[in-house]
């Protein structure tokens, strides 16, 4: 693992650990909301002038160019901003044309030299660089992960339900941390009669208990807004139905930021903090509710019992419909195949399932979210 992939991502993390390493970003971050002609590209490294390690020279002190590894979100948004194809970009650093990607950028901010952005950048120690995160409009309304966590945790508290936080992930550009409430269960007979676990080969017809929770998701990088979604978790193989039409959301925009670093007052963080609380204890109100689950383990069935009679046509199907990868598909077939479930419910099953196997957090999300509209899609090839 890099430095920069310790730094900004965790997988499969505990808690403890993901609140560790937020901590450590929150102490290092820097942002700067900077005009165009303070910016440019150098040898490959983002460089933005008056935020470096201060340096004693004869005329005083002096800010130094704070230099930078941009992330490849960095480079999207660089690309997005300036108006250069994301892939051309990329395709310079992975070819290390260096010089022609200096050029390229640096051509496209002198074009507008006034224009101005915001800058989130984590530091740099001991004249090394340090890592840039994201280019952003200046507009872009800060809601850091590690007061979102602390505060619907606080906001769970407060409503005194007891939950637990199965898995946290962070990744550039989101953080998940997965909560169920084990005391808030329902039985799905119709759902899990016919599956079985790919994992531990349990069978749903001897536990088909499902549990409710949400998920908090929220990108410091303009990678979607913070959200809470209602996510039922099946207890003998751990797949998640995730909800995202009932998701509670804040979406990141604000006032315009006045140019230089940004010093998030008290009142602001605390303003932010205490939206993310009663949005927590709004989630615990309705999310982890006996009637809410059932309600939605109904919907479910009703969709989940239409035999699936061409697999490989009907997943090809829905595969298109949901632009699932070559690979994504094969997986889902495999997973599909194992749970032995051979109606549009399996076919969901076989997608929050698959989902659990990727390494990349943020592919994950995105497969098991689709898992219902995979489900939908199945059953409405059949007719």
């Amino acid at each position: 693992m890099t430095t920069t992939e310790s730094v900004l991502t965790a997988r499969n993390a505990s808690l403890r650990d993901m609140a560790r390493l937020l901590q450590h970003q929150q102490a290092n971050k820097l942002d700067v909301v900077v005009p165009a002609h303070n910016m440019r590209m150098s040898g490959g490294l983002l460089e933005i002038d008056g935020i470096g390690e201060p340096a004693i020279t004869l005329d005083g002190v002096t800010s130094a160019t704070g230099r930078f590894t941009p992330t490849g979100t960095c480079d999207a948004g660089i690309a997005d901003k300036l108006g250069i194809p994301v892939r051309y970009l990329r395709r310079m650093r992975e070819h290390n044309q260096v010089d022609l990607l200096d050029h390229n950028v640096n051509t496209w901010l002198a074009t507008e030299p006034n224009e101005r952005y915001l800058a989130r950048t984590l530091r740099g120690h001991r004249g090394a660089p340090g890592i840039g995160r994201a280019l952003l409009s200046e507009k872009y309304k800060i809601t850091d992960n590690l007061d979102v966590l602390m505060s619907v945790l606080a906001g769970i508290k407060a409503a005194g339900v007891a939950v637990d936080v199965t898995r946290c992930d962070l990744t550039e550009t989101r953080m998940y941390v997965k909560i169920t409430a084990p005391e808030v269960a329902a039985y799905a007979p119709a759902l899990l009669r016919n599956y079985t676990s790919p994992f531990t080969r349990a069978r749903g017809i001897d536990n088909p208990v499902v549990f409710a929770g949400f998920i908090v998701t929220n990108s410091e990088v303009g990678h979607g807004a913070f959200k809470i979604i209602p996510r039922l978790e099946v207890q003998v193989c751990d797949n998640g139905v995730t909800i995202e039409k009932d998701a509670l959301k804040e979406v990141h925009l604000g006032a315009r930021l006045d140019d230089g670093v940004v010093r998030w007052s008290q009142d602001t963080r605390h303003a932010m903090a205490e939206l993310a609380g009663k949005q927590a204890r709004d989630a615990v109100r309705e999310f982890l509710n006996p009637a809410y689950l059932q309600a939605k383990i109904a919907q479910i069935e009703a969709d989940a019992g239409v035999p699936v009679r061409d697999v490989e046509a009907t997943l090809e199907f829905v595969s298109t419909e949901l632009r699932f990868t070559t690979e994504e598909q094969n997986t889902i077939l495999n997973h599909f195949i194992d749970g032995g479930d051979r109606s549009s419910g399996g076919v969901l099953h076989a997608v929050t399932s698959a989902a659990q196997t990727l390494d990349d957090a943020d592919q994950a999300f995105d497969l098991e979210r689709h898992g219902l509209a995979a489900m939908r899609h199945a059953a409405a090839f059949q007719h």
